[in-house]
């Protein structure tokens, strides 16, 4: 068999395939992962044949959105994906995160790990993720630090992306304390983002482990730093928002993990700081339960999810996710 479909001769090696073709949480790739398996996936990318669901149209313009320009340059990059040293797990895999599963759809094609994938399968309520904003106070940072290193202490699994800022303040507050510790990255684990993080983020990887839904190679987009979102939120049990401005990218991990089903808890700041006004936002709409410690954290009260459905619909919808057509650079 030539052409794509000839690179994916089994399930794991075809959603690698994918994820150097497709954009994270592609609509219709997800779709048709979810139904017919990445390897059938790769078949109807590579063929004039009906894909179901979707029109003539619609699935031309689904095959000139993923179809490679060279398909031996294709091949080059899965060799050296392939051999770059990298974990790949994908969805059935002992160490996959069940958890991401909640996704349906929208799950990952497949996780590429650099460090222990062991973590990636402990249980959901051992996950915490801690995010906020970039552009964070000392306030946030100092909480942020104190909340991950109590947490840690508690044998908690922290999680959050690589930024700067909270997130930052979170890894290291996590392994000051000899704790475990996930970053979810936008781009490969190889580009390790923001290069001000590397000795960091090297750090993380060496006692815990780095994960992207992107192969190694690939670069931060905005795009794919919304799309990591949902990762954040789905792969833990509580998601905490220690700083977010009124429009933060850490309103979006929120609104994720709200509609997973999973605990959303904010930290309050001074009523005078721009840099808490979402996260005060969070706790006025009810989508999340105020905390100041990590004792907050572990006892928070069991919440109906229907009615978290009912508290948040305010912020719901003034707080609709930006739409936006995924670029494909890498």
């Amino acid at each position: 068999m030539s052409g794509v479909a000839g690179l994916g001769v089994d399930e794991r090696r075809a959603r690698v395939v994918l994820s150097l073709l497709a954009e994270p949480d592609d609509a219709t790739t997800g779709r048709l992962l979810q139904q017919r398996g990445a390897v059938e996936t790769l078949r109807l990318l590579d063929s004039d044949a009906a894909v179901p669901g979707l029109s003539r149209v619609d699935a031309q313009v689904w095959r000139d959105r993923l179809s490679p320009q060279e398909v031996e340059r294709l091949s080059e990059r899965l060799r050296t994906v392939e051999n770059g040293g990298f974990a790949t797990l994908i969805a059935g895999d002992v160490e996959w995160p069940r958890a991401l599963d909640d996704l349906g759809e929208r799950a990952p094609y497949v996780l590429f790990v650099r460090g222990a994938t062991s973590f990636l399968a402990r249980p959901l309520e051992d996950l915490v993720t801690v995010t906020g904003s970039r552009a964070s106070t000392s306030y946030g940072e100092r909480v942020a630090s104190e909340l991950a290193g109590d947490l840690a202490s508690r044998e908690r699994l922290l999680v959050a992306g690589g930024a700067f800022g909270v997130e930052g303040a979170v890894h290291r507050g996590a392994l000051a304390a000899g704790g475990d510790t996930i970053a979810v990255l936008a781009g490969g684990v190889d580009r390790l983002y923001p290069r001000g993080h590397h000795d960091l983020l090297n750090q993380v990887a060496d006692v815990g482990a780095l994960v992207s839904e992107l192969p190694p190679g690939a670069v931060p987009t905005r795009h794919r730093f919304l799309a990591r979102n949902r990762l954040l939120a789905a792969l833990s049990g509580t998601t905490v928002i220690v700083e977010a401005a009124a429009r933060s990218g850490a309103l979006g991990v929120a609104r994720e993990a709200h509609r997973l089903g999973r605990d959303v808890a904010a930290v309050p700041g001074p009523v005078t700081s721009v840099s808490s006004i979402g996260t005060h936002e969070l706790l006025r709409a009810g989508t999340a339960r105020l905390v100041a410690s990590a004792n907050d954290v572990e006892h928070l009260p069991p919440q109906h999810l229907q009615e978290r459905a009912e508290l948040s619909a305010d912020f719901q919808r003034r707080n609709a996710p930006v739409s936006e057509s995924p670029g494909r650079s890498m």
